[in-house]
């Protein structure tokens, strides 16, 4: 009897408890960790860092999306001054000068020759006769080249360089002359010209017409021509290894 009322306590202590008259249902995982004291504050901090984190994403995000990018920048300040209001390229503005290399003080140099040439101490005895300028009955060593057309018509007298009017009169000798002073001690002197068109003090760019070609008195036997002169540091230098080539 005792053995059956242990069974029977043991039956009833394994039973689930009913309430209303329904069976008691079991305690569930999720209510026995919410049961613990430090499940609700583990949660808070949890839930907090996770908003956290997102912010700053989002903040870092916004960030990266909105900061200029300097080469975008430079292409862009580039495209706005190389375009007008019309999307059209406009001229090209130099910013940075450039070296000149000397040109021919003509504006065709195909269309004039070498009458006369300069004077060079180490060439041939027939090539310093006729580098030789006669007048008086004197000779004397030509310290530039003469050009000259065949059908002896004038023609535009242009700068060989850019530079400044240093010097512009009228000789006896040589007719009228224009001196341009250019950079590194550099000067062309232009002679034997007529319908001068600078002044003393201009300032002058490759390729400009200062003047046309003419006659003089020194070397009234070449009739029209151009007589040319480029100094370095005062001192005269053939201009026809100078030039460019034809």
């Amino acid at each position: 009897m005792s053995e059956q009322n242990k069974n029977q306590n043991q039956n009833h202590e394994e039973t689930p408890k009913t309430f209303q008259g329904g069976r008691a249902s079991q305690p569930s995982s999720w209510k026995k960790l919410l049961s613990k004291r430090w499940a609700y504050p583990a949660a808070y901090i949890a839930a907090a860092a996770i908003i956290l984190t997102l912010v700053w994403v989002y903040q870092d995000a916004s960030q990266k999306s909105f900061k200029p990018d300097p080469a975008s920048s430079s292409v862009q300040n580039t495209s706005a001054v190389n375009t007008d209001v019309n999307g059209q390229q406009p001229e090209s503005v130099e910013v940075v000068a450039q070296s000149e290399n000397i040109a021919w003080p003509v504006a065709d140099a195909a269309a004039v020759k070498v009458v006369k040439p300069f004077f060079d101490e180490n060439a041939t005895a027939d090539e310093q006769a006729a580098a030789m300028v006669e007048y008086d009955k004197t000779f004397t060593a030509n310290t530039g080249i003469d050009l000259s057309r065949a059908d002896d018509q004038t023609f535009e007298v242009r700068a060989a360089l850019s530079g400044k009017v240093s010097r512009v009169e009228q000789h006896p000798l040589m007719g009228n002359v224009v001196e341009i002073t250019h950079d590194n001690n550099i000067k062309t002197v232009y002679q034997s010209l007529s319908d001068l068109k600078v002044k003393e003090g201009d300032q002058v760019k490759q390729n400009d017409v200062i003047a046309s070609a003419g006659r003089n008195e020194l070397e009234k036997d070449l009739k029209t021509h151009l007589h040319f002169e480029v100094y370095q540091d005062d001192k005269p230098v053939n201009p026809t290894g100078l030039l460019p080539k034809k």
